[in-house]
């Protein structure tokens, strides 16, 4: 079929600069849209629910629930903003205009790397709770923590912003016609980026993991010995407990982080040519999976988490004085 088939394009009035529309199956473009459609309604309610969470309860408002807060912050944004835009590109023609599209690539870069800063950071905070812990509530306060994730989103704006600044200043370069929305990223600064988002952040946090894995696992069996079990139970075990199960928590939020951060950037390292257009959508929508279960997480590890949700289904948050209520 020609190109100028007014039926095959996304702006038929627009013969000669009209990009075409999409050729997927029609039953994989329902199921894709569907899919990211549900993922996106899960991701921003249950997200929504953990910043609710954090926000509301005094309880709740310590360094590692920061950490948490800050994250749920990125998840949501992943739902509210990037799944509907990833639909909108992948199932559809971008009816948007050149200066929304470099705006959508530059905020999913933002949401990304900061993203990964917090799972950095939530390593450093397991870290220093696991292999020091005489130290930890001296070090890692409430107002540091704070300041820390702060550094860890403008690090983030500013590093796209210079990453992207050629594509914000001429949105419409890598466009080749109208209904497209692409970036592109040369050689140099794709491997720059692929250092500094990917290669030195997941190193940073499989070495302190495995450095925390050893340490708990040592402590875990110094609480079962005999020989120490009487002071330990005295003044040592449940704290002991509470930060071995909040490791192991956040272990798990790791290890699925890294199960669906990995086969994007494997993707982009492998080269564009690698995976047909459609296996790319499914990649990145394991990515973007990663924010919705981030949640369920939550609610399967953390009792707290189910507390506030109940007080939030039921609307006892409305409540005088609900912010003092014991969620913990």
């Amino acid at each position: 079929m020609e190109a100028n088939d007014g039926a095959e394009l996304c702006f038929p009035q627009l013969f000669n600069t009209s990009c075409r529309k999409l050729t997927l199956d029609g039953s994989e473009t329902v199921f894709l849209h569907t899919l990211l459609s549900s993922i996106s309604v899960l991701t921003v309610a249950l997200n929504l629910l953990v910043i609710i969470s954090v926000s509301h309860f005094r309880q709740l408002h310590t360094p590692t629930n920061t950490l948490l807060l800050s994250l749920a912050v990125s998840d949501f944004l992943v739902g509210l903003l990037l799944m509907p835009g990833e639909i909108l590109r992948k199932t559809s023609c971008w009816f948007l205009g050149d200066l929304m599209c470099s705006l959508y690539n530059y905020v999913s870069y933002i949401i990304t790397s900061a993203s990964v800063g917090d799972m950095v950071l939530i390593s450093v905070d397991r870290y220093v709770a696991i292999c020091d812990p005489l130290h930890y509530p001296t070090r890692i306060t409430v107002r540091r923590v704070k300041l820390c994730v702060c550094l860890c989103w403008f690090c983030s704006v500013f590093y796209c912003s210079l990453f992207l600044k050629d594509d914000l200043s001429q949105p419409d370069r890598y466009n080749s016609c109208f209904g497209e929305c692409v970036i592109v990223v040369d050689y140099i600064a794709g491997a720059v980026d692929l250092v500094l988002t990917f290669v030195v952040p997941i190193t940073v946090i499989v070495l302190l993991y495995m450095r925390v894995f050893v340490v708990a696992v040592s402590q875990a069996r110094a609480m079962r010995s005999h020989i120490t079990a009487a002071t330990l139970q005295r003044s040592v075990n449940p704290t002991r407990k509470s930060e071995l199960k909040a490791a192991r928590t956040l272990g798990v939020l790791v290890v699925v982080f890294l199960i669906c951060f990995c086969p994007v950037y494997c993707v982009s390292f492998a080269g564009e040519n690698a995976l047909n257009a459609s296996s790319a959508s499914y990649v990145l929508s394991l990515f973007y999976f990663n924010s919705c279960l981030n949640p369920v997480i939550y609610a399967l590890f953390y009792p707290w988490f189910k507390k506030a949700i109940t007080q939030i289904v039921t609307f006892k948050i409305l409540q005088p004085g609900s912010r003092e209520s014991n969620v913990l």
